[in-house]
């Protein structure tokens, strides 16, 4: 009987991380998966109608991206070689919209709306890759400037696109 519970506590704990599989605390799914590289995310924004060019968005949304998946799994990030998983993609959008009207006929709130297209290749498991558009976006009162809150925009706008990224790639559940 001695014997029976000492081979339980050995083999369960075995059985049960076994059943895990290579699942991290945040949900994402890295399989065998040991690489990633995240190409530059070009800024075509201004081939969009209503779009503006913002300089910088293009560095910084590829930076989030990286920083997302390097803090959110094990992978290592590479950038040039042959890497088990790999973004690549362009800013399509970046345009600020009026959202309401206040009795004046004036913009009572403005929206920055930002959309990527995200193309993800997985040559560990071909079936997975994607070609996909991701937006979101950020409201703010009208009579606010863009530069006074781009900084706290961004921030919202960036977490969410990499999120919901990171979830189409990695989150399979």
């Amino acid at each position: 009987m001695k014997y029976i519970k000492k081979s339980l506590i050995v083999i369960l704990p075995i059985l049960f991380l076994a059943g895990c599989g290579v699942y991290n605390f945040t949900g994402g799914n890295v399989g065998e998966a040991q690489t990633f590289q995240v190409n530059y995310f070009q800024n075509y924004a201004t081939q969009s109608p209503g779009s503006t060019f913002e300089p910088g968005v293009d560095r910084d949304f590829t930076l989030a991206l990286q920083d997302r998946i390097m803090n959110q799994t094990s992978l290592d990030l590479i950038t040039s070689g042959n890497p088990d998983l790999l973004y690549e993609g362009e800013i399509t959008e970046y345009k600020i919209s009026p959202m309401s009207a206040t009795a004046n006929q004036t913009a009572a709130q403005n929206r920055l709306s930002m959309r990527v297209k995200v193309r993800f290749y997985n040559r560990l498991k071909e079936d997975a890759a994607f070609d996909q558009s991701f937006s979101f976006f950020y409201d703010y009162p009208a009579d606010t400037q863009l530069a006074s809150i781009k900084s706290e925009a961004h921030e919202i706008i960036f977490e969410r696109l990499t999120q919901d990224i990171f979830n189409a790639s990695l989150a399979d559940w």
